[in-house]
């Protein structure tokens, strides 16, 4: 019987369906690290832990390896040592490493953490991607304007679901920017040529590094313009044709980016553009789960339960291509305005329109706060055989509906 540890700093709604999975896995002795209390667990997760540990800093490798060291001693030798969030993959990987505990290592983990480290590996692996510099220093900046021109993108080398990533369009910005992260040779910034196209993901289930089974979506608009504009309601459609040969060219980066990355088992996030003459460049890559409702989409898509498969995948190293039988679509609803949110305008045009289309909803409760996340303040989820039906459905959410704050 396999003793599995999982790490979620805090429970947040997405890494509780994750850890739920885990916990209804066949033949699995769970143990917990977290700073949230267990006590704010729902039952039919706290029923299912056999050991827990709160720690102060569950971000933290030192404390989350004495934790597991615990827990080892009370349920015996830990098989497996997960967690869904982006940055817990390298702690985590120094902690298997410093307790021999299978799956991926530090080396692995830091090429997809470290985004200069990153684009450098994909580089000399001869993955296209954006021109790139890690600049320590204003003068490396101008160095690199030089090269590239405005506009270009600054972001941190560890971020995750584009926190503090600023696209700089004329000098004023780029002061705007680098006032915020001054480079410094201990904190370099990483510089982007900006990339104009289509975004889109490529998801991803590897197993011993062979990938097995792939998902694609587009984006509208991309990540970035939505965090510069916080009043965009944006979508992400799953088209169903996901084994079209238009996709052929990112299917073979992407496995040679992967290999490139160490990728091992998992099931990994890559974002992907493609540029306006038709040519693709590669992003960014997490060795985790997507984030912004992916999981739930691809679940639809497939029908399956792809929070399961996950935890299946990481703990049994297993995973049963399924089949891909609609094509599914989330419109990211935000608040207009300022203060909280008054009321929701539009869904009853919108059930008119689309209600049979509708899977999975979540809708804010007039007087709450705005979330401030680029996910926004709810969603609507829809899915059908069609692709171009799934897509207009989303256009019509996104206008149609409406938070008024």
């Amino acid at each position: 019987m396999p003793v599995v540890v999982f790490v979620a700093p805090f429970f947040l709604e997405t890494t509780l369906r994750f850890l739920k999975a885990t916990a209804e896995l066949p033949g699995v002795r769970l143990g917990l690290v977290s700073q949230d209390p267990v006590s704010g667990l729902p039952e039919s997760i706290r029923s299912r832990l056999a050991a827990g540990e709160v720690l102060p800093d569950a971000l933290d490798p030192g404390m989350i390896a004495e934790a597991v060291r615990r827990i080892g001693r009370s349920l015996g030798p830990v098989h497996r040592l997960l967690g869904a969030l982006e940055q817990l993959q390298v702690p985590l990987a120094q902690v298997r490493e410093v307790l021999d505990i299978d799956g991926m290592k530090v080396p692995a983990a830091r090429n997809f953490r470290d985004k200069a480290l990153m684009k450098e590996t994909l580089q000399a692996a001869g993955v296209p991607c954006a021109r790139h510099v890690l600049a320590g220093s204003r003068e490396q900046v101008r160095e690199f304007l030089d090269k590239t021109g405005y506009p270009v993108v600054v972001k941190p080398i560890d971020g995750a679901g584009g926190k503090d990533t600023h696209r700089v369009e004329d000098p004023a910005g780029l002061e705007a920017a680098l006032a915020a992260a001054e480079p410094t040779p201990e904190r370099p910034v990483l510089m982007e040529e900006f990339v104009r196209g289509d975004e889109h993901s490529f998801d991803c289930v590897s197993i011993h590094g062979r990938q097995v089974w792939h998902s694609l979506s587009h984006y509208y608009p991309g990540p970035l313009e939505v965090l510069e504009n916080p009043w965009i309601q944006w979508c992400v459609m799953i088209p169903r044709e996901v084994d079209d040969a238009r996709y052929n060219d990112i299917r073979h980066v992407a496995s040679r980016a992967l290999d490139a990355l160490g990728v091992g088992t998992a099931l990994s996030h890559m974002e992907w553009f493609r540029r306006q003459d038709g040519s693709i460049a590669v992003s960014e890559v997490g060795a985790r789960p997507p984030g912004a409702q992916f999981t739930t989409l691809i679940s639809y898509a497939n029908e399956i339960d792809l929070y399961g498969a996950w935890a299946d995948l990481m703990v049994y190293e297993r995973f049963q291509p399924p089949e891909r039988k609609y094509a599914a679509g989330a419109a990211y609803l935000r608040g207009q305005g300022e203060g909280p949110i008054r009321k929701i305008l539009g869904l009853d045009r919108i059930r008119d329109l689309i209600g049979d289309l509708v899977v999975e909803a979540r809708l804010p409760e007039p007087g709450s706060r705005r979330s401030g996340s680029y996910e926004g303040d709810g969603y609507i989820i829809v899915r059908h055989p069609r692709t171009e039906v799934v897509r207009q459905a989303l256009q019509r959410i996104v206008e149609t509906v409406r938070l008024e704050c």
